[in-house]
């Protein structure tokens, strides 16, 4: 299981097109200082992803909107009611701190919107992308 985390702060709340994202995980050696990207810097391959993350967030309730978002990678349990099957996938849980118009803050997790569980493929390996040693 991948122990790391990516924070994505969003310097205009709101504005979705301008971000710094910064991935936190461990090396080989125990811990590898955290690496920065601007919304310039993701690679285009990446971008699909990012843009579900985005997409999340624009669910946030009015007048609230996100200013930081923490991602990291859990397993959890998907159900298909057609067929009675369950199956455990890995999916990307967001943690969001938003701010509202008159300075207030408050966070939301996947309790207050399940949509902050993402469990598209494609979001697990941007998550594993940003997370995973490359040697």
């Amino acid at each position: 299981m991948n122990n790391g985390e990516i924070q994505i702060q969003f310097p205009q709340p709101g504005n979705w097109q301008e971000f710094t994202l910064t991935a936190i995980y461990q090396d080989k050696g125990g811990y590898r200082p955290p690496a920065r990207y601007t919304q310039d810097e993701i690679p285009a391959d990446q971008a699909p992803a990012m843009a579900a993350v985005v997409a999340a967030l624009v669910g946030l309730a009015e007048p609230w909107q996100a200013c930081q978002v923490w991602a990291r990678l859990c397993v959890t349990m998907n159900y298909d009611t057609a067929n009675d099957h369950r199956e455990y996938v890995f999916a990307v849980y967001l943690t969001v701190e938003a701010v509202n118009p008159q300075g207030g803050r408050r966070v939301f997790t996947s309790r207050d919107y399940p949509a902050f569980i993402i469990t598209e493929p494609a979001a697990v390996e941007f998550f594993k992308f940003f997370t995973t040693v490359n040697e």
